[in-house]
């Protein structure tokens, strides 16, 4: 019982809508022709000399819920657009009425769509990160590892500078599920299925081959699957010659893995310098 009820207090974060971003007023764009394939874009702030870098976020849920409307954290998008980095959001189909391969693809479609209008957009089209969180996380890796998704919107996932995973699991899918008690497991079967080959081939930690996106920032908190499954993919992705930064947060199971995403941004909350410091050393880089 107390299981289920942090899963329902994660859902109930998760499906808030987050407070309005102190005025910003985002541009919707369609990437696709289906209802949920859109996605919201923010300036910057301040427009410099040169084009700012943009990162682009894919939101949680347990790939069945959420949008870019939410999860997102309002002081995320202050704290990047304050700084001098572009950011758009994207929803993506959900399950049931998706698989997870078509919601790859969706994030893969977003990346396509918003390097093609670049000039339009006015964000420099070389210096792009990809973050996700949970759910989202995994689909950020998958994309980043698995170079089938980006290969079919013409391109290769080395040309992302990098990725930032927030509190993800599912990087190895069979093992997720070989751990996953009686209430998560049928989430996790819902979104994998129960054929071990499919399994494999969702589980970003089986891509860890090149090519892949060059550099990793893999943060967790003190989550038992999200440590052992950031650790996992890290290891492999260092085996692989792939840059890769893994750090550990404080917070306890559901309700850390909720705050590291929403609080992600305020100055206070440990995990914002770090990734701070990651884009701009990141970007700086090449």
């Amino acid at each position: 019982m107390r299981i289920l009820l942090a899963i329902l207090v994660c859902v109930l974060f998760a499906a808030r809508p987050a407070p309005a971003q102190q005025g910003a007023v985002p541009s919707e764009h369609a990437y696709g022709a289906a209802p949920a394939q859109k996605l919201d874009f923010y300036p910057p702030s301040r427009l410099g000399a040169a084009a700012p870098p943009l990162v682009i976020f894919v939101h949680g849920g347990g790939w069945r819920r959420g949008s870019k409307q939410n999860a997102t954290g309002a002081s995320k998008i202050v704290h990047l657009r304050d700084a001098g980095y572009a950011f758009a959001t994207i929803d993506y189909r959900l399950i049931p009425q998706a698989l997870i391969e078509q919601q790859a693809e969706d994030v893969a479609a977003a990346i396509d769509w918003l390097i093609d209008h670049a000039g339009d957009l006015g964000f420099d089209p070389t210096r792009v990160i990809l973050m996700g969180h949970s759910a989202g996380a995994h689909l950020s890796a998958l994309v980043g590892t698995d170079p089938q998704y980006l290969q079919k919107v013409g391109f290769a996932p080395d040309r992302l500078r990098g990725i930032i995973l927030l509190d993800g699991a599912s990087y190895d899918v069979p093992a997720q599920l070989a751990g996953a008690g009686r209430v998560m497991r049928p989430i996790y079967v819902q979104a994998f299925g129960s054929d071990p080959a499919r399994q494999r081939a969702l589980s970003p930690i089986a891509h860890v081959a090149a090519p892949n996106a060059p550099s990793f920032l893999i943060l967790h908190v003190d989550r038992d699957e999200g440590q052992r499954q950031s650790a996992a993919l890290a290891s492999a992705l260092k085996a692989s010659g792939v840059k890769v930064t893994l750090q550990a947060f404080e917070g306890r199971g559901l309700r850390g893995h909720v705050a590291i995403n929403r609080r992600l941004g305020e100055a206070d909350y440990p995990a914002t310098v770090v990734v701070d410091r990651w884009l701009s050393a990141t970007l700086a880089s090449r």
